[in-house]
């Protein structure tokens, strides 16, 4: 029997995805792919991973499945996946989402919905190669219930490059993840540490260095990196830099114990000022051309207490969306076979 699930009202909506796990094929490993605008390469995909997977389940006698999520492309990737389910709808999945909601909310879907003990996350861009997989896989078997990966000889562009290698230093700088290239998103995590991400329910969270938090025995391997099969890279600048950012606010109270001290020290020389412009007056008198000096220093306060409160007004945020229990996506349908 083919399924096509719907999401209809949100309280429904835990009860229908927990219909996947229902169903009698039970593979060893899951393979999590999000999807986003990927029409160009996801026929290479598809041939690679499969061959890939095939050649691995043959050699070790173990069985997977491929979960697809669609994030609200625009462009022919729904049909493609559509079709792939059809060629085979035992081992494929596909998950529509009903809008953009970016890679995480993707990944945490597919999440919801494997039915593998080791489930691998891989990028559609073909950058990390499917044919790394059995390395990650090879390691897991080690008895690591989580093995990250780093890009080994790096294919992007220089700005691209040296951008997250910043990223990577000011995250390491402020939590305590030990992450050599937060960028690279091919991991491998066991059931139990996925089924406890699921169970969190983090409406914006960086997936691997929360997979980090929980693992009991973690590593990490260096992988191939190749240029882009087709297409641009969907993270900009800025997209880097908010990633960085939810990181160290999720994981890390350091931003804002660093504006506490800076307020301190701050604090601390401006009563120092104050008592230097007191016995100025007292010795010297008012002088006229001292406003400009006092604007100065009050503008920087002022840049410094904004700073605070957006450090701030960011941890509350997360309070609110943590407090409201609102799902960071919405699933529109989901193709799956239950038998």
């Amino acid at each position: 029997m083919t399924k096509t699930l719907s999401q209809k009202p949100l309280k429904k909506t835990a009860k229908k995805e927990n219909l996947s796990k229902k169903s009698s094929f039970m593979p060893d490993i899951s393979i999590v792919v999000p999807i986003y605008n990927e029409e160009d390469t996801l026929p290479i995909l598809w041939k690679r991973l499969t061959k890939t997977m095939d050649d691995y389940t043959k050699k070790t006698n173990k069985t997977y499945e491929i979960i697809f999520t669609n994030d609200g492309s625009k462009d022919r990737s729904s049909l493609i996946l559509k079709s792939y389910f059809d060629l085979r709808p035992h081992q494929v999945r596909v998950i529509e989402f009903n809008g953009n909601f970016g890679q995480h909310m993707a990944i945490l879907a597919a999440f919801e919905r494997v039915r593998g003990q080791i489930i691998v996350n891989l990028d559609a861009d073909l950058q990390n190669p499917p044919e790394e997989i059995p390395k990650i896989l090879a390691k897991m078997s080690e008895g690591y219930d989580y093995v990250g990966s780093f890009r080994d000889g790096r294919k992007d562009n220089i700005f691209r490059t040296y951008a997250s290698r910043l990223m990577n230093k000011i995250r390491g700088l402020i939590t305590d993840i030990v992450m050599t290239d937060q960028g690279c998103m091919l991991r491998a995590y066991s059931r139990e540490i996925v089924d406890e991400i699921a169970r969190l329910h983090e409406s914006a969270t960086f997936i691997p260095a929360l997979a980090y938090k929980l693992a009991g025995h973690p590593t990490e391997i260096p992988v191939r990196h190749d240029p882009r099969a087709a297409g641009e890279s969907k993270y900009s600048l800025y997209k880097l830099i908010r990633v960085t950012f939810d990181l160290m606010t999720s994981f890390s109270l350091v931003p804002l114990q660093l504006f506490t001290f800076c307020g301190f020290f701050v604090s601390f020389l401006s009563s120092i000022l104050v008592i230097y412009l007191f016995i100025r007056r007292l010795t010297i008198g008012p002088e006229a051309e001292g406003v400009f000096t006092l604007f100065a220093i009050l503008y920087f306060l002022i840049g410094l207490l904004l700073v605070g409160i957006g450090i701030m007004g960011e941890y509350l945020g997360r309070v609110f969306q943590v407090s409201s229990k609102r799902r960071g996506f919405r699933i529109r349908k989901v193709y799956e076979k239950l038998d």
